[in-house]
């Protein structure tokens, strides 16, 4: 009996014991990273069909470098991607600069390099028989900005508006182009389409909008031309959920950066347009801070 039970009491110890370590109980019954879903969003500013395909090839491709589950999802806005970092439902999140800048629980992971650079030109586009040839022509016309919270199609415009002097104290840019003369997309191509179909005499959008074919058919692109562009913007950039810790953060972008290899760049460029590269978040986001800086709160 007592070779019986002194295993036993043994063992209850040891028990009794591990249970008493720091974090023992936090940590009971969480599953491991490894066996957690994955959360991508990627910001609405495609055709919904195309990047229906995107969500799906971007799943299977990080579900099989991470061997974990992974979802990718088309939220209605930036604003829900934020929402979803704050509330811990959304682990990774493609976004424009403003965005991040945006979000209180998010960080820089990766950006995008376009020839070697990490910034771009925004456009404002019309159809190509208009008569217009620069931003000041636009002067009481129906527009169209990309969305509130694009940097592209949005924030860089208004700010190079206010450098040119062409907006009074305040930062309406109903100021200039008119009462009920501007809208409001929910990406580049709702901004593009109403200059396509007569609703709007120009939008302001990404460059590659128009000099890539990535989000309007050869056809649409054909049909416009650019009128203008202003900028720097920094490139759209991979945002990653503060409280991810830095392992799991080590390799989310190491799978991300091997996008950059071989017969991954071909999903690489119909998902975030351009190669992917590190970069410090604050040199990264500098020139549009100094944008804003300009632009009345």
């Amino acid at each position: 009996m007592k070779s019986t039970i002194l295993p036993l009491l043994l063992f209850l110890c040891a028990f009794i014991l591990a249970g008493c370590e720091p974090g023992a109980a936090e940590n009971a019954g969480r599953p491991s990273a490894a066996s957690q879903k994955l959360v991508v969003a990627l910001k609405p500013d495609k055709n919904p069909d195309q990047m229906m395909e995107e969500r799906q090839s971007l799943s299977k491709y990080l579900s099989e470098k991470l061997g974990r589950e992974v979802e990718v999802v088309i939220p209605v806005s930036a604003a829900v991607i934020n929402e979803g970092f704050s509330n811990g439902t959304v682990d990774i999140g493609y976004l424009s600069a403003n965005d991040l800048i945006n979000s209180k629980d998010a960080e820089l992971l990766l950006v995008g390099e376009i020839n070697g650079q990490t910034t771009y030109k925004s456009y404002w586009l019309a159809l190509k028989d208009s008569p217009y040839d620069s931003v000041e022509d636009l002067k009481g016309k129906p527009i169209a900005f990309a969305s509130k919270t694009s940097t592209s199609g949005f924030v860089i415009p208004l700010w190079d508006l206010k450098r040119r002097n062409l907006l009074g104290d305040g930062n309406d840019p109903e100021a200039f182009f008119g009462k009920g003369n501007v809208f409001y997309g929910t990406g580049y191509l709702s901004a593009v389409e109403r200059v396509l179909n007569g609703q709007a005499e120009a939008a302001a959008v990404s460059y590659y909008v128009l000099d890539e074919d990535k989000h309007l058919s050869e056809e649409q692109r054909g049909r416009l031309k650019k009128i203008q562009e202003q900028g720097d913007v920094p490139t759209h950039i991979i945002a990653i959920r503060s409280s991810i810790p830095a392992a799991e953060r080590a390799a989310l972008k190491q799978a991300l950066l091997e996008l950059n290899d071989g017969a991954n760049t071909g999903l690489r460029d119909r998902v975030v347009t351009s190669k992917l590269v590190e970069a410090e978040q604050e040199a990264h986001l500098r020139p549009l801070k100094d944008a804003l800086s300009v632009l009345p709160k």
